[in-house]
């Protein structure tokens, strides 16, 4: 899962001072200590993952150096180590790659350049969360998302140094990114730490970009929601998420759907599942009623005698999964209404419609009887 911004994290501003990052920190800190959000529910174990996710966002800002790699290079600055994401395949036209879940298998595609140049690293992976309804689950559709983009810096020309001056070839590692540590017959290589990794040096920065060579700009991005999508999946939007370091390729974009409450239907995959509540006369004499569908109305018809937790189900009338070849089925859950709020004359009616029942014996209650000796049996009657 892509890292939130570290700045986000603590809720300040990139501008915010040492001490309004420390306040911020010790307030977070506070809220999510494993200490205050003891157990092994649900809500401790996110309080748990929020508080690791603040530590680290205060251990990377409070420290002058961390920070300003972090300015510079964002996570790719912090991380040396940071590789890409996922290879995906091929899915909706250029902008997007693959349909989620299982199918982001294969290696990483980013990482350190080869041979002894400059460290090359990918981009660090978005997310984004978008709310849909059901409706359009089903059918799909076309949207538009904001999303953050980098440009070139026009006041430096993407350079990253303040105009009339330039960059400085790094002096610890002659330009290479990379210095080797000695440790006794073995010889390890790291990124340089002075340049991490650029083999530049920028001592007089841009003020527009502060030595990034890029601006954070806003983009309209076209998404298209394919029809069957459900609840957890993830549609790739490739290239879409933060540049890379050094040349290297940017990260991508993973729109990650939440579907919304729907008032009547309910879905399980491709099915879906609505309670349909028929008043006891209909239940009792039976006849025709209309039940609700995702492309309209369907008639089903009530046979006598018909008790509530009776299932009907109406095949195709479900949703066509992203993979399915067939759409799911409809499944109806009868509901039997008691009347309420009666009037004298219809508690009459009632009391001898009861009456007649008594009278009847057990075949008009399929249940009642088998009910009574239960009964009977628990108390030894």
């Amino acid at each position: 899962m892509a890292k939130r911004d570290f700045y986000e994290v603590l809720g300040v501003a990139k501008n915010a001072s040492d001490e309004d990052i420390k306040k911020a920190y010790r307030k977070l800190a506070m809220k999510y200590h494993p200490d205050r959000n003891q157990g092994e529910d649900a809500k401790a174990k996110e309080a748990e993952a929020k508080f690791k996710e603040v530590k680290e966002a205060y251990e990377m800002l409070s420290d002058a150096q961390k920070r300003a790699a972090y300015d510079q290079h964002g996570h790719a600055g912090v991380d040396p180590n940071m590789r890409g994401g996922a290879e995906g395949f091929g899915g909706f036209g250029d902008a997007f790659g693959d349909i989620f879940g299982d199918i982001f298998g294969g290696q990483g595609r980013g990482g350190r350049g080869g041979g002894g140049g400059r460290q090359v690293f990918r981009g660090a992976d978005l997310s984004y969360a978008m709310e849909i309804t059901l409706e359009e689950a089903a059918h799909g559709k076309d949207s538009q998302l904001r999303i953050p983009s980098w440009d070139a810096c026009d006041t430096c020309n993407g350079s990253g140094a303040k105009p009339g001056t330039s960059a400085k070839t790094c002096a610890t590692c002659q330009g290479q990114g990379q210095v080797q540590m000695r440790q006794g017959f073995f010889s390890v290589q790291q990124t340089c730490p002075n340049c991490r990794g650029t083999g530049k040096i920028i001592p007089d920065p841009c003020g527009t970009c502060h030595g990034q060579g890029k601006v954070k700009k806003q983009k309209t991005l076209e998404v298209k929601i394919p029809a069957g999508i459900d609840d957890g999946m993830r549609i790739r939007s490739a290239g879409n998420g933060e540049p890379g370091t050094n040349g290297g390729p940017p990260g991508d974009l993973f729109i990650e759907i939440r579907l919304k409450k729907h008032s009547i239907f309910e879905r399980d995959g491709d099915d879906l599942h609505c309670a349909v509540p028929i008043s006891f006369t209909k239940a009792a004499l039976g006849g025709e009623i209309d039940v609700p569908t995702l492309g309209g109305k369907a008639a089903i018809d009530i046979p006598e005698g018909t008790q509530t937790g009776k299932q009907f189900r109406l095949r195709g009338k479900g949703i066509k999964g992203v993979r399915g070849s067939y759409p799911g089925d409809l499944y109806c859950h009868i509901t039997v209404e008691t009347p309420v709020k009666l009037t004298e004359h219809q508690r009459k009616l009632l009391k001898e419609f009861d009456d007649s029942l008594t009278k009847g014996g057990g075949k008009h209650q399929p249940s009642g009887e088998s009910w009574t000796d239960k009964l009977k049996g628990f108390f030894g009657g």
